[in-house]
């Protein structure tokens, strides 16, 4: 191959670089704001190689109210997932909603992006790693009563859990995982089960429910799910391997759901 054929794909691929650089600020600015989108590039240039230090705010359009995020974590890309691209936004034409469960709300952002859309819904929001819960109480604190926030993870029973020592995923703070206690272990919490969750709610259904327990939804779906699937109007999942996309189909077969992808997500609407 020439230089000079070399130095042209050279070029292309830098414009290519632009072109999508350029469009991925383009969608943090329409999604954000144009200030929350520069006080966005600018927090995570500054904080990303920050080993430490006290959290700093983030805002959105879509969120009533800013923010907390942790420097160097897994916090800011979980927030642009959220509010940057809005993962939820296959959620768009669900335009009332009465209970929302969000089952591993990480440090709240799906949770206050929920109580933001959705002025008059409850959400009820379920994470089970201590120094994620410290973060999403605080975030979801200005909403009042409007959230009801439970350290525990969502299961098919109430076991007694702990967290789980191996790493998942990429090991950060977005992919924490529990397991059920061994004999001898003293448990951390014990699992909360859905239908408990709607039944204590006062309420007839789930207007959305949002999992993203990263591989935990095997369990969920294997077992007592056919106590409460039904009262779901739409559920929004990630599923993580195909041991649960199996499970869970199996689990959804005969609900009566149209299904969709939308990105990572499963979403499942209710004929009801």
């Amino acid at each position: 191959m020439s230089m000079s054929s070399l130095s042209a794909g050279s070029k292309r691929g830098s414009s290519m670089t632009l072109h999508a650089g350029l469009k991925h600020n383009a969608t943090l600015v329409a999604n954000l704001g144009l200030l929350p989108a520069i006080v966005f590039k600018y927090q995570d240039l500054r904080h990303r190689r920050v080993s430490s230090g006290p959290p700093y705010l983030l805002y959105s359009r879509y969120a009533l109210h800013p923010m907390r995020c942790r420097p160097n974590t897994s916090d800011v890309d979980v927030f642009q997932q959220i509010f940057g691209f809005r993962e939820y936004r296959c959620l768009d034409e669900v335009h009332d909603a009465t209970l929302i469960v969000d089952c591993g709300a990480n440090v709240g952002y799906s949770t206050a992006y929920f109580l933001s859309r959705y002025p008059q819904a409850t959400v009820i929001a379920v994470e089970p790693d201590p120094e994620n819960f410290a973060v999403l109480a605080a975030n979801v604190a200005p909403y009042g009563a409007r959230c009801r926030a439970i350290r525990s993870a969502v299961s098919s029973s109430k076991v007694g859990l702990v967290m789980c020592e191996e790493p998942f995923g990429d090991g950060r703070e977005w992919a924490r995982t529990v397991r059920p206690a061994r004999a001898g272990e003293v448990p951390l919490m014990t699992a909360v089960d859905i239908s408990t969750l709607l039944d204590e709610s006062g309420v007839d259904r789930i207007s959305i429910l949002k999992i993203d327990i990263e591989g935990s939804e095997a369990e969920v779906f294997s077992a007592n799910y056919e106590r409460w699937l039904h009262r779901v109007d739409n559920l929004v999942i990630e599923l993580h391997g195909e041991r649960c996309r199996r499970i869970f189909a199996d689990a959804i077969r005969h609900a009566g759901f149209t299904i969709s992808e939308c990105d990572e997500l499963t979403v499942c609407r209710s004929g009801a």
